[in-house]
């Protein structure tokens, strides 16, 4: 392809709308534009990688033996109303009607219309196991859409649905679709990690997602120092760390802290350390109270504790519930009198003496032992992880933080579409059993956003070359002098020959103009083609994530390239 005949719009400033680095460097680099909020055309650049990702995505599906189709966008509202989800799923689902005032959406997801499929044409065990996959546009009506293509409305989706005769069976084709990912993302060129994760409004037993991991990352992540557990926050499990104290309890006493309500000015005011302290937190369950005690120094994992509770709504309890349930203003909460359902997290248990609030103001007490001096209903893990928690999987190692971006999810669904929906098959025996499901999720569009995110520097994108819009580019510093022309013709011919995807760059711009252009376009092989080089037959090959610069022969530095995308593919 040659630059002059290509569509490539760069921009020289960075968009003011632009927030993180993928948007700018994705506008800058003409890869994409803006049609509407969280809707993007693709643009030639942009759409190469990301065909590089589904094509990538395709191969590893189908050797995994998920068979592709391709299922509507618009999808009818009865289906979504047998599920259940017409009504759970919020606003994000785009509601619409035809001219006949028909209700369908726009599909965020094809559970509903894939487990149709299934019950209308598998009937027996053996047509499973199965498992239909489709790369499609989806659509969720995102109500603060931002960040380019990694929070869009509209976006580029492989979604896959796994089908079985059992749990066990659902086990097999759940573990196919973990190692597939694993081997996108590694083919991809990326760092990650596959973290167990809550299942959300998808619902099913189990879930993990894959994190590529950039320091942009919306979400926190956090992994073993020895072995390979990983889990998100909302997911990790934090084991306690040593055993009970064994302090004699000390009598229970009243201090005055005159306007201290936040941990840290008790602590600081009492001269305590904030691990010695337990916070009380009053929390609305399904519209009834509920008190949460945690460490000082830890925070409230409130899926953990949805989770526990069993309810489908939990938040914080505002001024005038925490009044009610303790006597006190915000800020001087203790579970000592206490008459509603106590949850304390693991870390509570093996305290002794610690300090909390009073339940009165500008009063907390100290000495509080919990086996004496309130009553616990629920001890379990309901708080964040930390960074050094031991690991819950192994006896050595540590939990260490980062931060991830979402680009692929897998999901043990069980039978949670196959019995709203009645798809069922007949056994060996003729009985009729409910069909067992998983669903596999990847996002296309968001995978090359997550790609740049973790790949740039100050001068632009850093592609891994599997998924580089173009593998090499050459700049022709002066197409108008014949040697440099005849060389960057020989060149882009024999690389084309060998199946090198190469971008020539024979614009009659200054050389850099080209090499600020090519950097920021991020091709990760680079040859200059010049006169005053080739006048010793030689070129210029520059890597564009090392930086390193080889002058060579014009043959070596073809040679070179081929290996180098032979080795990356």
């Amino acid at each position: 392809m040659r630059y002059s005949e290509y569509f490539i719009p760069t921009l020289k400033e960075t968009p003011a709308d632009a927030e993180v680095i993928s948007h700018q460097l994705m506008l800058r680099a003409g890869m994409i534009r803006k049609l509407a909020a969280g809707i993007y055309n693709y643009l030639p650049l942009g759409l190469r990688s990301i065909r590089k990702v589904e094509n990538i995505v395709r191969e590893e599906m189908n050797r995994a033996g998920a068979i592709e189709l391709l299922m509507p966008m618009v999808t009818p509202a009865e289906l979504w109303q047998e599920s259940g989800r017409w009504e759970k799923y919020g606003p994000e689902l785009r509601r619409i009607k035809d001219r006949k005032e028909a209700e369908f959406c726009l599909g965020p997801t094809h559970e509903e219309v894939v487990t149709d499929i299934v019950r209308r044409e598998v009937r027996s065990y053996r047509q499973m196991p199965l498992n239909l996959y489709q790369v499609q546009t989806k659509f969720r009506d995102e109500i603060r859409p931002r960040f380019g293509l990694m929070r869009g409305r509209e976006f580029i989706m492989k979604d896959a649905y796994s089908f079985d005769v059992d749990s066990s069976a659902a086990d097999i084709s759940y573990d196919k679709m973990y190692q597939a990912y694993r081997r996108i993302f590694q083919r991809c060129g990326l760092n990650f990690r596959a973290v167990e994760a809550d299942t959300g409004s998808i619902g099913g037993t189990a879930s993990h997602e894959f994190m590529v991991l950039a320091e942009s990352g919306e979400d926190a992540i956090v992994s073993c120092s020895a072995c390979e557990y990983a889990a998100n926050v909302e997911k990790a499990e934090s084991p306690v760390k040593g055993g009970t104290e064994h302090a004699e309890p000390r009598p229970l006493e009243k201090v005055a802290t005159p306007e201290k309500r936040t941990i840290e000015e008790v602590a600081e005011f009492l001269g305590v350390p904030k691990a010695a302290m337990v916070k009380t937190l009053v929390l609305s369950a399904d519209g009834e109270p509920v008190v949460a005690l945690l460490r000082g120094d830890h925070d409230l994992n409130e899926i953990k504790l949805q989770h526990l509770l069993g309810c489908d709504t939990l938040e914080m309890a505002g001024d005038e519930i925490v009044t009610k349930v303790t006597g006190a203003p915000v800020g001087f909460a203790g579970p000592v009198g206490l008459k509603v359902k106590i949850v304390a997290d693991l870390a509570v248990q093996v305290l002794r003496n610690f300090v909390t609030g009073g339940n009165a103001k500008d009063l907390h007490l100290k000495n509080v032992n919990l086996d004496r001096d309130c009553h616990v209903g629920i001890f379990a893990d309901i708080r964040n992880v930390v960074h050094g928690d031991p690991c819950p999987r192994c006896s050595g190692g540590t939990l260490e933080m980062w931060r991830g971006i979402e680009v692929g999810h897998v999901f043990k669904l069980g039978t949670r579409y196959s019995e709203a929906l009645h798809a069922t098959y007949l056994d060996a025996d003729g009985k009729e059993q409910t069909v067992f499901m998983g669903c596999y999720g990847i996002g296309i569009g968001r995978t090359v956003a997550a790609a740049i995110e973790q790949n740039h520097d100050d001068n632009g994108i850093i592609f891994p070359l599997p998924i580089a819009p173009f593998h090499c580019i050459i700049s022709a510093l002066n197409m108008k002098e014949e040697a440099v022309k005849e060389a960057s013709e020989t060149i882009y011919q024999q690389l084309s020959e060998a199946g090198v995807e190469v971008l020539l760059d024979d614009r009659d711009e200054r050389p850099g103009f080209k090499f600020k252009d090519a950097d920021l376009i991020g091709i990760p092989l680079r040859i200059v083609v010049g006169s005053k080089n080739l006048a010793d037959g030689k070129v210029e090959l520059k890597e564009r994530r090392s930086g390193e610069v080889s002058l060579l022969p014009i043959d070596e530095a073809v040679e070179k390239v081929k290996a180098a995308v032979a080795v990356a593919l």
